[in-house]
């Protein structure tokens, strides 16, 4: 079972009404794994739940684990309990029916992934044609892979026909200095107005570590006063790489927007009114 226990200060960030966290997985005791996935302890809706309650949490983005394939039952039935407060990023193969959507959307799925890391059922390969699929829909893709690729993918993310989240402040697996072409070219993806960025899951990526993770902490930064209309925050509870990294301070993490968002405008933008707009709350 999950056995973070939730200890420390309430974060000084005050949460805004509607606040979201974009980026969570759960696991179930008993659920067969993809093999080469990552498979932490079982985490539960309950588990969760003190999460919301230190953090101020009121809205929740649920994602489908890489451990789970295209098997989407678990995150599916934490969504059902969470009930309005949530919704889901699936993973579906790119030939589903209309039908099978349908009843997805009605369950609350919003977007499909696609991953590129540790063992993802979809990978880059699948992005066009799962894009296509899903976008009478109203859905996005939400895109991880190794940020330094994002110049090879250019063209093909600004052109396709549905709203696109990079994950994890472009998931660069060796941190890359603001100058560099990869991350010049994710805010030229920002700026096409169709894509979004999740500030999130700093401490995978980080060399200089906490507790600021200046290395990846700039890139956020940067980020956020450029584009703060195209961020989303994310805790990526439960912290499946924990075995490698240690479980990280949730409250610590939300304070970091304090340093990287330029105001008070800025931070309820990126807490509460992106992902409002971005997934129907």
């Amino acid at each position: 079972m999950y056995t973070r226990i939730l200890t420390g200060p309430k974060p000084k960030l005050q949460a805004p009404a509607g606040m979201c966290d974009t980026h969570i997985h759960f696991y179930a005791e008993g659920w067969t794994a993809v093999p080469g996935t990552p498979q932490p302890p079982a985490a539960t809706v309950a588990d969760y739940r003190q999460v919301m309650d230190w953090l101020g949490i009121q809205r929740v983005v649920v994602v489908q684990p890489n451990a789970y394939g295209f098997d989407n039952t678990v995150t599916l039935n934490a969504v059902a309990e969470l009930g309005d407060c949530a919704r889901a990023i699936v993973v579906v193969p790119p030939d589903i029916s209309d039908a099978d959507l349908q009843v997805l959307h009605a369950k609350g799925v919003r977007g499909v992934r696609i991953m590129a890391l540790l063992g993802g059922t979809l990978g880059m390969d699948k992005l066009e044609a799962t894009a296509h699929r899903i976008a009478p829909m109203g859905w996005h893709v939400i895109v991880q892979l190794d940020g330094r690729e994002l110049p090879q993918y250019e063209s093909i993310l600004r052109n396709l026909p549905c709203k696109v989240v990079i994950d994890h402040i472009g998931k660069f697996q060796q941190p890359v200095p603001p100058e560099h072409e990869s991350f010049r070219c994710l805010l030229r993806l920002v700026d096409s107005g169709r894509i979004w960025v999740k500030l999130a899951a700093i401490y995978e990526t980080s060399q200089s570590g906490a507790p600021d993770y200046a290395d990846i902490g700039q890139l956020a930064k940067i980020l956020a006063h450029h584009a703060p209309e195209r961020m989303l925050w994310a805790s990526n509870f439960p912290h499946a790489q924990a075995h490698r990294f240690g479980y990280p301070d949730e409250a610590a993490l939300l304070d970091l927007l304090l340093d990287w968002a330029p105001d008070a405008a800025a931070i309820e933008k990126i807490l509460s009114h992106n992902p409002a707009a971005l997934y129907g709350f």
